[in-house]
């Protein structure tokens, strides 16, 4: 049974109606004083599936589920920490970060590898490799990139059909998009080459993977760098005009996470919702109905670790330095 409903502005009197989301749902449950609020950077329809099953194993849970971007999640969770439940986010560097300074509630016997948690607060439940996705119509008659170095000089042989048809994330307004631009950076030089060439060629800047799918889907754009492999699989099954790359250079590779707030007055029902994503997520239980990816490492991957050099970038100084150098590569 699907426990579904839209959430209109002012349905509940204690909402945050000021804030401008990018979806507001709620799953309604029997008992209207046992309610949930979910702050998370993932879409709705990747969420539902997962939800409508906690709903079916804790009926009379009701949840709201609430949808920014990763950087006004952490900002929104931090100004007022008491009004959310449940944390999801893919940029694991600022969820650790919200752990070390004290807004996650510790959460016992959780069962999950300890390379998935962090200090029994984060917990992650996904893993999930940023991909180049391509319009096809592009590259007809040419050599498919399966390496940055390989883009670079498909962009570099045809310039005049690349120019401002590229995309990839606003790293100053995206948390995930910074996290994977500075865990690039970290790997290889041909990471600041290559953003010098998209740069010169007026690259398209975005908020989200959502939003850069949409555009190459369209003709809009031709390549998007640094997407969510996840959401161009999702859209790839109902459009055969893109081609998702992982590039085989090095791989980008992040963990989805949770965290119970520490301010919560709803621990118990929190602290089920967050067993449940890893109930269902771990390997072996993946989620049919679901397009997120298990927590599952294939031979041979490996992810960014959860560990305190996640939090190197966020240091205010070295930020800065960062951001000024991609300024100087990608905006020119």
């Amino acid at each position: 049974m699907r426990y579904f409903i839209t959430v209109i502005a002012m349905f509940f009197t204690w909402s945050a109606s000021a804030q401008d989301w990018e979806d507001r749902s709620v799953f309604s449950g029997a008992d209207t004083s046992q309610s949930l609020r979910v702050l998370s950077s993932t879409d709705t329809s990747f969420f539902e599936p997962i939800i409508n099953k906690f709903r079916i194993a804790y009926p009379n849970v009701s949840v709201e589920y609430l949808v920014t971007t990763t950087a006004e999640i952490d900002k929104i969770f931090r100004a007022s920490p008491e009004d959310y439940d449940v944390v999801i986010s893919s940029a694991m560097d600022l969820q650790l970060k919200l752990v070390n300074d004290g807004y996650a509630a510790k959460i016992a016997n959780v069962e999950t590898p300890d390379w998935a948690k962090w200090r029994d607060s984060l917990f992650a439940f996904t893993i999930e490799p940023a991909a180049i996705v391509i319009n096809k119509a592009a590259f007809l008659g040419h050599k498919i990139p399966k390496t940055r170095q390989e883009l670079i000089q498909s962009l570099r042989a045809r310039p005049a059909l690349f120019q401002d048809k590229l995309g990839t994330y606003d790293v100053r307004e995206s948390g995930l998009g910074y996290l994977f631009a500075t865990q690039d950076a970290r790997a290889s030089e041909t990471y600041w080459r290559l953003m010098e060439v998209m740069g010169g060629l007026g690259t398209k800047l975005y908020c989200c993977s959502g939003a850069m799918i949409d555009d190459l889907e369209s003709g809009k754009i031709a390549v998007a760098y640094n997407v969510l492999s996840s959401y161009a699989k999702a859209r790839k099954g109902q459009d055969t005009s893109i081609e998702i790359i992982l590039p085989a250079d090095f791989p980008t590779t992040m963990m989805r996470t949770a965290i119970v707030s520490d301010s919560t007055i709803n621990v118990k029902n929190a602290e089920n919702f967050v067993r449940h994503l890893l109930d269902i997520q771990s390997e072996g239980q993946k989620d049919a109905t679901t397009s997120l990816p298990s927590l599952f490492l294939n031979p041979g991957e490996q992810t960014i670790p959860l560990e305190p050099a996640l939090m190197t970038y966020l240091d205010r100084l070295k930020r800065k330095t960062f951001l000024l150098e991609w300024e100087r590569a990608i905006v020119q």
